[in-house]
């Protein structure tokens, strides 16, 4: 009896074992055969980097989906991608983060930091989320709306009856919040050096990585290594003082972080990225836009002054704090409505980490995938008059996974609170204070990387009299 037993229980195991591996050759076999996107790879190595970051992302996007459909492959900096512009297939590559990894080409990945969190996923990425939010989250961002604001009035005060170019105040603007969020109010001896160092950086982002003497990437390098000193010498100092430090460079610090000076390194510098070019180029579109909706900018100043005639009625001291940003709703669609007009960031990187079948089409592993956010922000099947700019549209809900400006899934975008705050503060203080003439042309887009007004849009401001 006990040996029909284990006769019958090893015809079943080796039965089960032969079936398995049938049916794993046959998965694997039909992954092997499935077609990938359709679309075009452009030249060898370069691919159509230069198509698409020398025309409008609009047009570039435009003319494949209308050709190939809402899915189709590509090869930009160097990698081949997938892309992808439907709400649904957003959601599902921003949300399967064990199938989709976030990463950047290797230009970026390099010159950032492999240890950013841009580049990581599981319990290290959830780790670094947690020091993150922990800086930026509502109850420790409220605590420096008085620092910001003294950097909006000082950047504002210094634009005064010149004519300047607007991102390049505004990247000087967000540059100095960022550092504050970081080093706190030891960044003001280190700002000159750091950015001087960052400038240079940032002109290689989207460079070739071709790291020979001369290259806008050996240039960027060079600067990244002096970034990772400076920052060595912050620390080193820190550690001597051995005081408790609030800011995101004291959370990183800390003993139960766990670690090391490299990913420190990594990480601050990554959060500078994501931290300034973005958050400058949404304050020069609404620059722009409101200088061009007279209505909007109306309404705007009306709800400003209402805040500044309601603090003096009541007795309040001046100066802008929390509670008062929370009052700025129609300012807040203003912002709203800029992220999807603008779409700064016209799409995201994902990295396949196996073979991933979708919509009856291979993505194969290693893989670049971007979901396309400018796209689905413009699409007419997901906002009425996609075109227009009215802030009015977001009194009410979005329809699901339409409106992404700072992605979705456990790796958006973590410092989103910090970014509407400042944009929210020095809009206070514009509005209230200042009136602006756009100079030159006023129409035209340029592109390189983010989309921005032509010329960075120049203007002269003048003080309210």
């Amino acid at each position: 009896m006990e040996v029909s037993t284990m006769l019958c229980f090893l015809f079943s195991s080796i039965l089960f074992i032969v079936l398995f591996r049938i049916f794993i050759k046959q998965f694997v076999s039909k992954r092997q055969h499935l077609p990938l996107p359709p679309g075009s790879m452009g030249y060898p190595y370069i691919g159509e980097t230069f198509q698409l970051y020398s025309q409008d992302p609009n047009v570039f996007f435009a003319s494949k989906i209308k050709r190939y459909g809402s899915m189709f492959k590509s090869h930009i900096l160097g990698c081949p991608c997938v892309m992808i512009s439907s709400p649904e297939a957003a959601k599902f590559v921003l949300n399967k983060a064990q199938l989709f990894k976030p990463t950047f080409p290797a230009s970026k990945e390099r010159m950032l930091g492999k240890q950013a969190i841009f580049f990581h996923q599981g319990e290290y990425h959830a780790n670094l989320r947690r020091l993150v939010l922990r800086t930026f989250m509502p109850e420790a961002i409220k605590n420096i709306v008085p620092d910001i604001e003294s950097i909006a009035e000082d950047s504002l005060k210094s634009m005064e009856g010149r004519l300047i170019t607007t991102f390049l105040e505004m990247k000087t603007f967000t540059f100095n919040v960022a550092l504050l969020s970081i080093f706190g109010k030891d960044e003001i001896h280190y700002r000159e050096r750091l950015k001087q160092c960052y400038y240079t950086l940032e002109k290689g982002y989207n460079s070739m990585p071709i790291n020979l003497p001369g290259t806008l990437f050996h240039k960027a390098m060079k600067a990244r290594k002096e970034l990772a000193q400076i920052l060595a010498e912050i620390i080193s100092s820190r550690r001597e003082k051995k005081q408790d430090f609030k800011d995101l460079l004291g959370s990183f610090m800390d003993e139960k972080s766990g670690l090391s000076d490299e990913q420190i390194a990594d990480n601050v510098i990554g959060v500078i990225f994501a931290a300034r070019d973005t958050t400058a180029s949404v304050l020069t579109w609404i620059v722009k836009y409101l200088g061009e909706n007279i209505n909007v900018l109306e309404s705007v100043i009306e709800e400003q002054e209402y805040i500044l005639r309601n603090k003096e009625e009541n007795g309040e001291e001046k100066g802008l704090k929390w509670e008062d940003t929370k009052k700025m709703v129609i300012t807040s669609r203003v912002i709203q409505e800029t992220l999807r007009v603008a779409s700064i960031l016209s799409f995201t990187f994902r990295e396949a980490v196996e073979d991933v079948e979708y919509q009856g089409y291979l993505i194969p592993k290693g893989w670049k995938v971007l979901p396309l956010f400018r796209n689905i922000h413009h699409s007419p099947n997901n906002f009425k008059d996609p075109e227009k700019f009215d802030p009015s549209r977001f009194e009410t809900a979005t329809k699901p996974n339409t409106f992404m400006p700072f992605g979705s899934g456990v790796h958006a975008c973590p410092g989103n609170e910090l970014a509407k705050l400042e944009i929210l503060v020095l809009l206070h203080h514009l509005t209230t204070k200042y009136r602006w003439s756009v100079e030159g042309t006023k129409d035209g887009i340029q592109y390189g990387p983010f989309a921005l007004p032509q010329n960075g849009l120049p203007i002269t401001l003048y003080p309210k009299k």
